[in-house]
């Protein structure tokens, strides 16, 4: 069993962070998750589903971006990197599973505990950086952005809106140049659009839009 985090450490029992960490591999864009370690218990027939977004309580002494790099590096291991803050998620229902309420339990002081989640993204290179997976993230892992499974908590509703908000940006915003190499073509380009986007451009539409708006 893990070992409940102590009241000593300051951590506020109604405040986390989420990480949503994109990544593109010039083939498909990816989110990266931890698997937790804890409660593998049976439930109705199925197992419990422990993957999870990189996430946890901030520290009463320290402002919302240091707590999201913080988690970050203690659950992953990655560290230098962007992260914005997109949105926070408040539902009181937010804990709905079983077996979340479970692995709660045998981690946090107060696992009844109402929790918002402010939640964070970021856009990286994959080959740039190493995972290294600690705390009760036994493992990290990159997974397509069409393919995730069921999440814990209300973290595929965070993904979710994560995805939304990125496809927003990047009609008007570079932001999708931070997961393409310094040098690339607008072949390269169209095709990070269609991985983020989810479906195909066409060509000509495509190319006279990113000349227009003469980013590259």
């Amino acid at each position: 069993m893990l070992k409940k985090l102590p009241l000593s450490k300051n951590l506020n029992p109604h405040v986390s962070v989420d990480c949503v960490i994109f990544g593109y591999d010039e083939r498909s864009l990816k989110v990266l998750l931890i698997e937790r370690n804890g409660n593998e218990k049976k439930h109705k027939g199925k197992s419990s589903s422990n993957k999870a977004l990189p996430g946890n309580l901030i520290l009463d002494n320290e402002d919302l971006d240091t707590s999201a790099k913080r988690v970050l590096k203690e659950l992953t291991g990655l560290e230098n990197i962007f992260l914005e803050q997109f949105y926070a998620f408040g539902n009181p229902d937010r804990v709905r599973k079983e077996q979340d309420m479970e692995w709660l339990k045998s981690i946090r002081a107060e696992p009844k505990a109402r929790v918002i989640t402010v939640a964070y993204y970021a856009l990286v290179k994959i080959n740039d950086y190493e995972t290294m997976p600690s705390g009760f993230a036994f493992k990290a892992e990159w997974v397509n952005v069409r393919e995730v499974p069921k999440l814990s908590f209300d973290h595929n509703e965070v993904l979710e809106k994560a995805l939304s908000v990125l496809q927003s940006r990047i009609r008007n915003f570079p932001v999708g140049y931070e997961l393409l190499p310094k040098k690339f073509t607008l072949r390269d380009l169209q095709h990070l659009y269609e991985s983020i986007l989810g479906k195909k451009l066409d060509k000509r539409n495509f190319r006279r839009k990113i000349l227009a708006l003469q980013l590259v």
